[in-house]
């Protein structure tokens, strides 16, 4: 028998010799258990990513239809979410708007509807102080025979009884500037201009001050 055969033999009958505890035998069983259930494991989910065409060594990869790539640190298998496009602002009215919306008016607008939430077309001032509140809508230069540029207006701040309001306009891109006066204040009134396009108008009354556009435009009629 060669030397490295006897220490061999010598290593083993050592071994036989030494008695384990049932404790310590129950632990290192244990312990082998364990690592065969989580080797499977992981042999498990490495075959289910390669199937998927992942790799899962920092978590799972996903793409989404664009293309993007994107790599998580754990969880099930997502897209992730497109982005969705540019929220775009509420409709509203645009300056000199040639068709005013028709849309609920003001609480404090409201006097005289018998409608809970009436709906008209209608321009708000800027500084929010006054509402021309348009039945004549579009509003028409040279004015129509058969519907004629009615505006109401409505102040949103206190009034001074019999003061009138003033309008002062000025239309765009020319030199042509007019007024006109609605006797008693804001109120029922008939509007017209002498001609058509975006009016600017800076309205006075009871000591306030607001601005607003409006477009007359060529309707028939």
């Amino acid at each position: 028998m060669s030397t490295e055969s006897r220490l061999r033999q010598a290593m083993s009958d050592h071994v036989a010799d030494v008695t384990a505890s049932p404790d310590l035998l129950a632990g290192v069983q244990r312990r082998h258990r364990s690592r065969v259930v989580r080797n499977r494991a992981l042999t498990v989910a490495g075959l289910a990513a390669l199937a998927v065409g992942v790799l899962p060594v920092y978590g799972l990869v996903t793409a989404d239809g664009d293309g993007h790539v994107s790599a998580s640190r754990g969880g099930s298998v997502s897209q992730r979410p497109k982005a969705s496009p540019l929220q775009q602002p509420p409709a509203g009215v645009t300056s000199c708007a040639l068709n005013v919306p028709i849309r609920v008016i003001p609480p404090w607008a409201r006097s005289g509807f018998s409608a809970a939430e009436p709906r008209m077309a209608y321009v708000l001032g800027a500084r929010g102080d006054i509402v021309a509140i348009l039945f004549g809508s579009p509003l028409a230069a040279p004015p129509r025979q058969n519907l004629s540029n009615k505006i109401l207006w409505v102040s949103r701040v206190p009034l001074v009884a019999g003061d009138s309001l003033v309008i002062d306009a000025s239309l765009e891109g020319t030199a042509t500037r007019v007024t006109r006066t609605v006797r008693g204040g804001p109120g029922p009134s008939g509007v017209d201009l002498p001609e058509a396009g975006c009016w600017h108008l800076t309205l006075k009354w009871s000591g306030h001050t607001d601005t607003m556009d409006l477009r007359y435009s060529h309707q028939p009629g």
